[in-house]
């Protein structure tokens, strides 16, 4: 049976998968979002988050002594990838963009909460304390893309009805 620490390095090898894929998902966002600038910018600003974040994580690991797992790492960029080609077909790329994002926000959201009770369970006070500094920025983008989304939408569909070729950017 698995000891708590060796539980929090595999989840915390998992964050930091997620983190990896969420790079690539948001350096494919901003590349493409041309004609919503106030969505370009709170993407640019959660793409350093999430490289802030990464670090954070990969000094946790590297405190317990492991590293990330180089074959997560690269599933998650796979997919990542995979989201972001499949973004470029869809005719309405804004929206489904910013319904994956907020899905996945909210899975980084249950990724830090377990994150949290799995370094307090294995005694890690750092740890939990970094996750406890990395929970909040997940929560905040999840909830302003939520707010964001009905405006995302409206503009959208203004922009399709009028069979404008910058709809779905």
């Amino acid at each position: 049976m698995a000891n708590p620490k060796a539980h929090l390095m595999d989840w915390l090898r998992d964050a930091y998968a997620l983190e990896k894929q969420a790079e690539t998902m948001l350096e494919a966002q901003a590349s493409r979002l041309e004609n919503c600038p106030d969505v370009h910018a709170r993407i640019e600003q959660h793409l350093q988050e999430t490289l802030e974040q990464q670090a954070l994580l990969e000094h946790c690991l590297t405190r317990l002594g492991t590293g990330p797992s180089l074959i997560k790492g690269m599933t998650g960029e796979i997919v990542a990838f995979g989201h972001a080609v499949g973004g470029m077909t869809m005719s309405d790329e804004v929206v489904k963009g910013a319904m994956r994002g907020f899905v996945f926000e909210h899975t980084e959201v249950a990724a830090y909460t377990a994150l949290i009770a799995a370094a307090h369970a294995a005694g890690d006070d750092e740890t939990r304390r970094i996750c406890e500094q990395i929970l909040p920025r997940e929560v905040e983008m999840g909830r302003w893309l939520l707010e964001r989304l009905p405006d995302t939408v409206a503009a959208y569909v203004s922009r399709s009805a009028e069979g404008r070729d910058d709809a779905k950017r």
